[in-house]
């Protein structure tokens, strides 16, 4: 089952602001999450997050795209069946996380 996407407006800045080749990859990469956003545990793509390097986003998951050095963070919302892109930043450091942490929290989500 096929699930809805939304941004959160700020991601859809991010993903308007990439590269033409890097938007093409993020959105197949997306498209591709979409058909099964599920935790890895339970057979879908995403990746778990935790509580890491002061950063809590535990329940949020990750699309790690390491030959484009991005990574975009989401958070699938079973009972409405969609999925909401939070971030999508460069991943050599921690910060694509410290901006999903203050983005949770400045839309209580």
């Amino acid at each position: 089952m096929k699930r809805t996407l939304k941004y959160l407006p700020e991601a859809a800045k991010d993903f308007k602001n990439l590269a033409g080749n890097q938007r093409i990859i993020v959105a197949k990469a997306i498209d591709k999450v979409l058909e099964n956003p599920l935790p890895m545990q339970e057979g879908g793509y995403g990746k778990p997050l935790g509580n890491k390097h002061g950063s809590d986003l535990s329940g949020f998951l990750k699309i790690k795209l390491r030959g484009a050095g991005i990574c975009v963070v989401y958070k699938l919302i079973r009972a409405e069946s969609e999925m909401l892109v939070i971030v999508i930043g460069v991943r050599d450091d921690d910060e694509v996380y410290e901006i999903a942490e203050r983005r949770i929290q400045k839309n209580d989500i």
